[in-house]
């Protein structure tokens, strides 16, 4: 029963800490503290557990069920960490802002959601997690509830709505042809007998639901609802939604694709195929607009579009090398993108800029901030050894070891591109900080504006996890079971 406390408790308890009257915020962010630090401890407990807890059963085999194995808990570890970094950086950030005590019960409220997700043990149990995880974090992008928080919630909400819609009709039809009760099994749990002669059905089906989980994940064409919502809504909602929220979409597609269907079924189908130049092409996409953007949040939100279909199209080579470089850029980019998110977080709280253009100088005066900035690009591009270049070099090795024609050569070449967009959009933001020119020098006071340590810890320590998978991501991976 581990697995149900640890997904009750945060959203219990954080809701009751928020709607209890404190003397003042820093008892509140003592309760919280403690809701974090017992979260975490119940998950971690939970992960060492085995066996599937059913909580009900709806019909004959479809039961909402949850069960810790090798995926769930490497989802999970990116949960608990980016959940407590960017809790411990809200803190101190929003007391800039109205409601906190708003933001931090919907914050708990969805991360119970993602534990939930984390723990699904079949498809229609992650279908309701991963809804929850849609409701539950619509609120964090609509806090400011100005027209402009209330436009960009409902696009979000529309959009994910839609992607649910599409996801549905996969998991119904994939459920109808699964063996047993659908738990989740490495290489699929397809019936061969019930399905024979409906295979162009259910490839239709997946193909609709891959479209429709990718939505979350801002896969092409379904990704507008990303650079609307992220300069809306809070840096730490937008490093939550950048860094781990979104990626519920990823775990619903390899839930379906490698747990489901199994990739046997859609290798060399169209369905690869088709998938593959949608992941290609928001890569390119993605990494071009951000080029071309000049509000930091909206660029770092291009990126996110970007860097999420780095690991989509790993899962689209349907091997294990594709999916072990997915899961180090799962782990790498949470790491990194948080990083960048809270960065532009100091930013606004600090300076009130938003603008890449007005960042000049700040290095000098913000030295602590620029620096996990910069590290946390490095990692982005995809520089050794931070972990951003060992999962793209996982990728890429399993695009070139595949049997996907002429996509084994197209793949490497696209994520070298962007690549090098990336480096151009994030880059000059460091040059610009550290070395500003004369012109600069002779107009600035001088004076030190770093952020308090609440927020700038955080930032630290998501760096040093991008970094540690660089080092250690491989070794990581074998132990929490996707071996070689």
């Amino acid at each position: 029963m581990l697995q149900i406390l640890a997904i009750l408790f945060p959203a219990i308890a954080g809701v009751i800490c928020s709607l209890m009257p404190a003397a003042g915020e820093k008892e509140r962010s003592v309760r919280y503290i403690a809701v974090l630090a017992v979260t975490d401890l119940i998950s971690i407990a939970a992960m060492m557990t085995s066996g599937t807890v059913t909580v009900l059963t709806f019909a004959e085999r479809v039961t909402l069920s949850f069960r810790p194995d090798s995926l769930g808990r490497w989802a999970l570890i990116a949960v608990l960490i980016l959940y407590t970094a960017v809790c411990f950086y809200a803190f101190e950030y929003m007391k800039m802002e109205e409601r906190p005590a708003m933001f931090f019960a919907f914050c708990f409220l969805s991360f119970g959601a993602m534990i939930s997700v984390c723990f699904a043990a079949n498809l229609v149990t992650l279908y309701f997690c991963f809804e929850m995880a849609t409701l539950t974090s619509v609120p964090l992008v609509l806090h400011e509830m100005n027209s402009d928080a209330i436009a960009a919630g409902l696009k979000y909400l529309f959009y994910s709505i839609a992607g649910a819609l599409l996801g549905l009709l996969g998991v119904f039809f994939t459920y109808y042809y699964t063996a047993g009760d659908g738990t989740f099994v490495c290489g699929g749990v397809l019936d061969a007998a019930k399905l024979s002669g409906h295979e162009g059905v259910l490839l239709a089906a997946v193909f609709a639901a891959i479209v429709g989980f990718g939505t979350k994940a801002g896969m092409y064409p379904m990704h507008g609802w990303l650079p609307t919502a992220h300069p809306i809504a809070p840096a730490p909602a937008s490093a939550l939604l950048s860094g781990i929220i979104a990626k519920a979409g990823v775990i619903a597609v390899i839930r379906l694709v490698y747990y489901s269907v199994g990739t046997d079924f859609l290798r060399g189908t169209w369905v690869q195929y088709t998938w593959m130049v949608i992941c290609m092409l928001t890569i390119f996409m993605g990494s071009t607009m951000a080029f071309q953007e000049k509000i930091l949040k909206k660029r770092l939100a291009y990126s996110t579009i970007s860097q999420i279909s780095y690991i989509l199209l790993g899962l689209s080579f349907l091997s294990d090398e594709g999916l072990r470089g997915g899961l180090l850029h799962l782990m790498s980019h949470a790491a990194s993108k948080g990083c960048l998110f809270l960065a532009a977080g100091v930013f606004i709280y600090k300076l009130g800029k938003r603008d890449v253009r007005d960042l000049r100088g700040v290095g000098r005066t913000m030295p602590v901030t620029m620096w996990c900035f910069m590290i946390a690009s490095l990692s982005l591009v995809g520089i050794p050894p931070m972990g951003g270049f060992l999962s793209k070099w996982v990728i890429a090795s399993a695009a070139i070891g595949s049997s996907a024609g002429i996509f084994r050569f197209l793949a490497p070449v696209i994520l070298l591109i962007s690549a090098l967009l990336t480096a151009g959009y994030l880059f000059p933001v460091v040059v610009d900080a550290f070395f500003p020119g004369r012109d600069f020098e002779n107009t600035s006071t001088g004076e030190m504006e770093e952020a308090p340590k609440l927020m700038t810890i955080p930032m630290a320590v998501l760096c040093a996890v991008a970094l540690l998978v660089g080092l250690f991501g491989t070794s990581l991976l074998n132990r929490i079971g996707f071996g070689a």
